[in-house]
């Protein structure tokens, strides 16, 4: 025979929407972080990144690089822009003079000046380390930027490098085109208008075009006593060519120098053996840029942050980029799985207060993940915590509601308003569940019901049984019983479930001497309207057995069943042939510690094959010769 294979049980409706949201939020994370543009984040991911990078940058002095700054005081002192090429000249060859390793000029000259200072330029440009600068422009237009003449210093790209594509150019006029080595000054903004990456390599025309700091790079910033390049350099490109501006330091650990004083010979010592950007600060230049280290901020100092990112990278100073959208997806997918684990098991205060705490962590390692890699997602995991606030706590909650109001509507019919309080407390996943259990049973039951009935109305009999049960009920419910059911003319009761209850024969006990003095009190009042007294018959004994929901899929209800159970209910039926109205078994007399007991013999049960022994309260002897049903 073909051996059968047993099929795999169906989630219930609520598992499978638990799991639902999981999948929904792990996807939210992972739409952060691939599926959304590098560089183009949302605003609260801008925001949260911008704070780490002002918190981490460093205000130790980079000594490697210069800026020099055609600032007001050089415009006033030399005169407004534009200069004469003579004087830009002049600035080079003395900054060339003075030590400097390469220069490069966050300048544009599209049209021609003076022709000396041209051609002094363009020599230099050609035959020295000089970078000049050119500005690619990235905005479709219906008329593209055609301006000057690009340099020919453009390489041509290799199979796979990424770059960012130009839509136009302003760059140098023709007579500078054969310059050894040109920079891009362009940049494109993000959405928010803040400057937070830069085209690493631009395309154009089937050429790349480095960055003005990578272009000075590949000039001059090999180690003192080599040449050429940096050997080994290499610069991982992410996200189609763009450069992720980590503005490591602050604008105060660069050294700046104004125009004027390079010019007059007053910084020479600052000059050697740095590389030498020059640009402008001056407002009337306008080049001008909104960055996370402050709202305005001369173009120049961007390049510089760039430049001194690259020569890190060169040396090391910075570890290998992690992995940081793997880490992200995965802290986030950790924290959904331990959400749909332990949210069923949590109270919506205690949920919510671990998504603050994992967002909180979450946010200390992105702090530190932040300073090696710069295009994950920093609000991705962030935002995952959030939609599972806004979905998985309501959702739990409800479940709980409805999970709550269920056992509520089910337990306030059989158990004391004390115990479902603590059941509630208990946070059990199914309190109804059947199980094993140590539990006192009380039987209770009126003797010669049908005499005391059968010459009453219908009414009034239903009244008598009324009055008679609720004798029975209010101690039950009062010392934290489980009513069991209700048997005609009594009940069944018993304590240990659904919760275990220390002492439970001692409160079984206490109930049944309460329901004496409630029977009593009753019979008094039957007493002065002319009516016989009523006997009531109870059975107590202790014992394993098991408790639950017992029932069909039509029909269930939560009882005990088991040979204490049964006993109990034979302790009952004796009571009728004995002047004692309470008649204890072995289990329950062995577990009270409060009640003063006596052994009343021994008998043998119905259904039994040893004889069991009889205790009763030592005062507690009701009148003989009641006569039987």
């Amino acid at each position: 025979m073909p051996r059968l294979i047993p099929s795999l049980p169906l989630p219930t409706p609520v598992a499978a929407l638990r799991w639902l949201i999981a999948l929904s939020a792990i996807a939210v994370a992972v739409f952060l972080q691939w599926g959304v543009a590098a560089g183009q984040t949302a605003f609260a991911d801008a925001w949260l990144r911008d704070h780490f990078i002002r918190w981490q940058a460093s205000a130790v002095d980079d000594p490697r690089l210069l800026v020099v700054d055609i600032d007001e005081a050089s415009l006033a002192a030399l005169g407004p822009w534009p200069w004469p090429r003579q004087r830009i000249a002049a600035l080079v060859e003395d900054l060339l003079t003075d030590g400097a390793r390469g220069v490069a000029l966050d300048l544009v000259f599209p049209e021609r000046g003076d022709p000396g200072g041209d051609m002094r330029l363009a020599m230099l440009a050609q035959h020295g380390p000089v970078v000049l600068g050119q500005a690619f422009d990235y905005v479709p237009r219906s008329l593209s930027l055609r301006v000057g003449k690009l340099a020919e210093g453009g390489s041509t790209p290799d199979r796979g490098a990424a770059a960012v594509p130009a839509t136009g150019y302003i760059a140098n006029h023709a007579g500078l085109a054969r310059a050894r080595y040109v920079g891009n000054i362009g940049f494109v903004p993000d959405s928010d208008g803040m400057l937070r990456r830069l085209p690493l390599r631009t395309s154009f025309r089937g050429r790349l075009y480095p960055t003005l700091a990578l272009a000075l790079m590949e000039c001059c910033a090999a180690p003192v006593g080599e040449s050429g390049p940096p050997g080994g350099f290499s610069l991982k490109d992410e996200a189609g060519g763009f450069m992720p501006l980590r503005f490591s330091r602050a604008w105060s650990a660069y050294t700046v120098a104004s125009a004027l004083d390079i010019l007059q010979g007053r910084s020479a010592a600052q000059v050697s053996g740095r590389l030498v950007l020059v640009g402008s600060s001056a407002l009337g230049l306008t080049d001008r840029v909104s960055t996370p280290l402050s709202a305005s901020t001369a173009g120049v100092m961007v390049h510089a942050s760039a430049l001194s990112s690259l020569l890190d990278a060169r040396a090391h100073l910075q570890p290998a980029p992690w992995p940081g959208r793997w880490l992200a997806a995965l802290f986030a997918a950790l924290v959904v799985g331990l959400a749909t684990i332990s949210f069923p098991r949590l109270s919506a205060l205690t949920s919510v207060a671990s998504l603050a705490a994992a967002s909180l962590l979450w946010v200390v390692l992105a702090y530190g993940l932040s300073r090696h890699d710069a295009w994950f997602s920093t609000t991705g995991p962030l935002v995952t915590n959030l939609f599972l606030l806004a979905v998985a706590v309501p959702f739990e909650w409800q479940v709980s509601q409805r999970r709550s109001r269920r056992l509520l509507g089910t337990l306030h019919q059989y158990v004391a308003s004390a115990v479902v309080d603590s059941l509630l407390r208990s946070n059990v996943k199914d309190p109804l569940l059947p199980q094993q259990a140590d539990v006192t049973t009380l039987v209770a039951d009126m003797q010669a019901y049908t005499s005391h009935v059968e010459s009453l109305s219908v009414e009034a009999a239903a009244q008598l049984t009324r009055e008679f049960l609720g004798c029975l009920t209010r101690p039950v419910l009062k010392h934290r019983g489980t009513l069991d059911k209700y048997t005609g003319d009594g009940l069944v009761a018993f304590w240990g479930a659904p919760l275990a209850q220390a002492g439970h024969a001692d409160l079984a006990l206490d109930a049944a001497k309460e329901i004496l003095q409630e029977v009593a009190r009753y019979n008094d009042v039957r007493r002065q309207s002319g009516l016989a007294p009523l006997r009531v018959r109870i059975g107590v004994e202790s014992g394993p057995s098991m408790a639950g929901d017992f029932g069909t899929a039509q029909r269930s209800v939560y009882t005990a069943v088991g040979d204490s159970v049964n006993t109990a209910s034979r302790l009952e039926q004796v009571a009728r042939d004995m002047p004692y109205d309470v008649i204890i078994g072995p289990g329950a007399a062995s577990r009270s510690t409060r009640h003063e007991l006596i052994v009343l013999g021994e008998v043998t049960l119905r259904g039994k094959e040893k004889s069991t022994t009889l205790f009763a309260f030592a005062s507690a002897v009701a009148p003989s010769g009641i006569s039987s049903r």
